[in-house]
């Protein structure tokens, strides 16, 4: 990750009169939930490495960080950002830059607030007036819905000032808090965000900013915040337009940075006085990459763990996972474990051992098949000679799941469990077995998709990755057939459709809420659309149990998706496409 005071563009070394021309920083920043004494020192070495700019700007809650969700219903953590605040304010006495900075705010109400801080004081401020409360975000239940703001009046260093028309991340997703503002008099509009990463959203942003910019003829500077918190990533992606609705910076995605964005007076209205760095937009394969490592990153540093320790069983998923471990944290933070049992191939525990030696990570082996016999022997008088099934199987599971949290337990590094959205959607997973663990990289990845990652990241080493670059993976744990290797000659194929056809089914139920009758409408085979919808609604208790992950699509399972467990509804679906009523 780039230093915090790296800045994209030119530096700030030259002398100038503020006279005619106005310098605004987006300070796309990694603050931490609840750190506020860390967010304050934060933002002022932002402040210190941007002298010479007019304006300052940071993302959304910057001094709790986002989302604090029931955080900031306890008294102190208000309190204390109050006081940081405070202090912010302060800091500007010293003409140097005047900031933008968010934060809670108690006025009879508790409000989602953002915070002018110029001149010594707080010069302005403005509450959230549209609150999200959809997919991952339910800001009604903690804050109040503030007023349309007016503008907030910026004194210039040279002379003159500049009216701010201040709008907080779901504010620019509506028309009237944009149109308020350009009536009021706002000159230029300034979006404080924490907007998360979801595949395709970044496009869906500068769309919004256009027709904000559309209809009311200013220009626009959208600063996000980047960084994971918990199950959400943060990307960064700050951008400005100006008023003819052209792009004139773009900071980089999954990095801290500050980009320089520089304007001036033109008769009545700013327009850009120079065109700013424009960072590139990432390939789909390559932003999922991106943000399952970030995501990882920032989840073992901010919870203090010293690294992780996964299963690696030789299969995809596991390789993938320790791939993004090793790129994420670095190979000395990443111990691998193989459990062999007697159904494990020869083939997977020499793939187990080359991925490892590719990465450079610690790998050791623990059979678990004595675990496996004493289970055997201790359960017999209770089983009673029943035929073994898939309860053998799920043993087998959760003896590699005790073995890794014990581990876990005595060295201290976090499980990283390696299970993919595929399976977790279908219940193609051991609760308290290989769904042990502290995060998934995979959670929110399709099967189709890790095979997808797993082929670019043996032709891709992107900037900032700790880990090697050529082929990291090796080809034959990519090429051979997906198996839990649980009993003799077994394949994923044996109990799924191909994972091509079931991500197709699933991306229909999940990502886009389709019934089963719609899907065999369109064509997928009856039989297994009847499979994978039984399967998807059966296996939601399981997935109530699965540990935090990566947010990757617009449906992530956890508070994007929320299905009853106790749910009759699904004998209705199926019923649908068997002709019933």
């Amino acid at each position: 990750m780039a230093p915090v005071n790296a800045v994209a563009g030119p530096a700030f070394t030259e002398s100038r009169p503020l006279t005619d021309e106005l310098v605004i920083l987006m300070a796309q920043a990694n603050p931490t939930v609840g750190d506020v004494a860390g967010n304050l020192a934060l933002a002022r070495r932002l402040r210190a490495s941007a002298s010479d700019a007019d304006l300052l700007v940071l993302p959304e809650l910057f001094l709790v960080g986002y989302p604090p969700e029931d955080l900031v219903l306890k008294p102190a953590v208000c309190e204390h950002a109050r006081a940081a605040l405070r202090q912010l304010a302060q800091d500007t006495a010293d003409g140097g830059p005047a900031l933008i900075v968010g934060a809670p705010w108690r006025d009879g109400a508790l409000y989602n607030a953002a915070f002018l801080l110029h001149g010594g004081r707080i010069a302005g401020r403005v509450y959230k007036h549209a609150l999200p409360n959809y997919g991952v975000f339910d800001e009604k239940r903690v804050f109040a819905t503030g007023p349309i703001p007016g503008p907030l009046s910026l004194p210039l260093r040279g002379g003159g000032s500049v009216r701010l028309g201040l709008m907080i991340c779901e504010d620019m997703w509506i028309e009237d808090v944009a149109e308020g503002l350009a009536e009021s008099g706002a000159e230029i509009l300034i979006v404080p965000n924490g907007s998360p990463f979801e595949h395709g959203k970044a496009d869906r942003r500068q769309q919004l900013a256009v027709a904000r910019v559309t209809e009311t003829g200013l220009p626009i500077v959208y600063v996000n915040q980047v960084g994971g918190q918990d199950e959400l990533l943060f990307d960064g992606g700050s951008f400005a337009l100006d008023a003819e609705r052209r792009l004139v910076a773009q900071s980089p995605s999954f990095v801290e940075a500050l980009t320089v964005t520089r304007w001036r007076r033109a008769g009545e209205r700013i327009v850009s006085a120079a065109r700013g760095p424009i960072a590139p937009p990432l390939p789909e394969l390559e932003a999922i990459y991106r943000a399952m490592v970030l995501g990882l990153a920032d989840y073992v540093g901010k919870n203090r763990f010293p690294g992780i320790v996964l299963g690696l069983s030789g299969g995809i998923d596991s390789a993938l996972s320790a791939a993004v471990a090793v790129d994420a944290l670095g190979a000395e933070r990443v111990h691998a474990v193989m459990m062999p049992s007697r159904y494990t191939s020869r083939e997977s525990l020499d793939d187990a051992a080359e991925l490892a030696l590719r990465l450079g990570i610690r790998l050791d082996e623990i059979a678990i098949e004595p675990a496996v016999e004493a289970f055997h022997h201790m359960l017999a008088p209770v089983f009673a000679n029943r035929a073994p099934d898939t309860t053998e199987e799920n043993i087998q599971s959760r003896i590699r799941g005790v073995t890794l949290m014990a581990i876990s337990n005595k060295l201290g590094a976090m499980v990283l469990t390696t299970g993919n959205k595929s399976e977790m959607s279908v219940g193609y997973a051991t609760l308290y077995g290989d769904m042990c663990g502290g995060y998934s990289v995979l959670k929110d990845v399709y099967k189709t998709t890790v095979f997808a990652l797993s082929r670019w990241r043996n032709e891709h080493r992107p900037d900032g990755m700790l880990g090697p670059s050529g082929e990291v993976i090796p080809t034959r744990v990519i090429d051979k057939p997906p198996t839990a290797e649980l009993r003799p000659d077994q394949k994923d194929e044996d109990s799924l459709p191909p994972y091509a056809l079931l991500d197709r089914i699933l991306d229909g139920l999940v990502e886009r809420d389709l019934s089963p009758r719609e899907l065999v409408a369109q064509g997928f085979p009856i039989d297994a659309v009847r499979k994978v919808s039984n399967l998807l609604d059966l296996a939601e208790y399981k997935r109530r149990q699965a540990p935090p992950g990566v947010k990757i699509t617009p449906k992530a399972f956890g508070r994007d998706r929320r299905y009853p467990i106790t749910n009759a509804f699904r004998r209705a679906g199926i019923a649908e496409i068997e002709g019933g009523s």
